[in-house]
C-alpha cells in the first residue's frame, strides 16, 4: 500500500490534536510533523518534501492563504478555518478542499478521498491549459465537462471554473485517449462523469448537455 507524508500547521492545540486523532485512522497517511505556527511549518515545507498539507487559514503568526501563494512546492492543501468567505480564494489557489470548522469525521473523510485521488494520479493523468498568463495544471479526474463561450472555453471541473482560450480542437488534441471526448460543437464531457444518458443529451449531476448527432457515436452504445 502506498503512503503519503503530510503535515498539519494549526494554531489551536485541539484542532490540531483533532486532525491527528482523523490522520491516526489512516493506514495511508502518515503525519510527520505538528506546527503551531506559520513560520514552522514554511520553514518545515521549505526544507522537506510532503505530499499533503493541512493548513490553517487564520494563524496567530501568519495567512495560510499568504504561505500558499509564496509555496513553491508539489504538496497538495486542504485547508481549514472557522471564517467561511476564503473557500472560493482557497479553490482559486487549486487547493484539494476547504474545511470548515467544526467539522466532522464524514467530511474530513470526504476531503481525504478527494486528496488521495489527486495523490494517487501522475502527470500523465494532467494537461497544462493557458488562463490568463498562465498555464494552470488540471488533473483529468477532476474534469466534469468542457463548455464553448465565444472565444473562450470554460473548462468546469470539481472545484473550479477555468477560463481558456485554447480551441475545442486544441483541447481534444490534448485529451485523446484519456476519457474526455466532444459531444456537441459547443461541449466536451467527461465520460467517467456521466450520470445519465438519453439518445440526445447527457447528465453530469444536474447539469443537463446535449448531444448532437456528429458526436453520438463518441459516447459507445446508446
Amino acid at each position: 500500500m502506498v503512503r503519503y507524508t503530510c503535515i498539519i500547521i494549526e494554531d489551536e492545540p485541539l484542532a490540531a490534536e483533532k486532525l491527528q486523532n482523523f490522520l491516526s485512522q489512516k493506514k495511508e497517511l502518515e503525519c510527520v510533523g505538528v506546527f503551531h505556527s506559520g513560520e514552522e511549518g514554511l520553514s518545515f515545507l521549505q526544507n522537506n518534501k510532503v505530499d499533503l498539507v493541512f493548513l490553517d487559514i487564520q494563524l496567530g503568526d501568519a495567512n495560510g492563504m499568504d504561505i500558499l501563494k509564496e509555496m513553491k512546492t508539489q504538496s497538495q492543501f486542504i485547508m481549514t478555518t472557522a471564517n467561511p468567505q476564503y473557500a472560493v480564494k482557497g479553490f482559486d489557489l487549486n487547493v484539494v478542499d476547504y474545511l470548515l470548522k467544526p467539522f466532522g469525521i464524514e467530511r474530513w473523510e470526504e476531503a481525504i478521498h478527494k486528496a488521495l485521488m489527486r495523490l494517487g494520479q501522475t502527470e500523465q493523468d494532467s494537461i497544462f491549459v493557458k488562463s490568463e498568463y498562465r498555464q494552470e495544471r488540471i488533473y483529468i479526474h477532476d474534469i466534469l465537462y468542457i463548455e464553448g463561450m465565444g472565444d473562450y472555453r470554460r473548462i468546469h471541473t470539481t472545484s473550479k471554473r477555468i477560463m481558456t482560450l485554447q480551441t475545442f480542437g486544441e483541447l481534444e488534441t490534448m485529451l485523446q485517449g484519456k476519457g474526455v471526448v466532444r459531444i456537441h460543437k459547443s461541449y466536451m464531457v467527461n465520460v467517467s462523469r456521466i450520470t445519465e444518458k438519453s439518445k440526445g443529451e447527457v447528465k453530469i449531476g444536474e447539469v443537463v448537455l446535449p448531444v448532437s448527432a456528429t458526436y453520438r457515436a463518441t459516447l459507445g452504445d446508446w
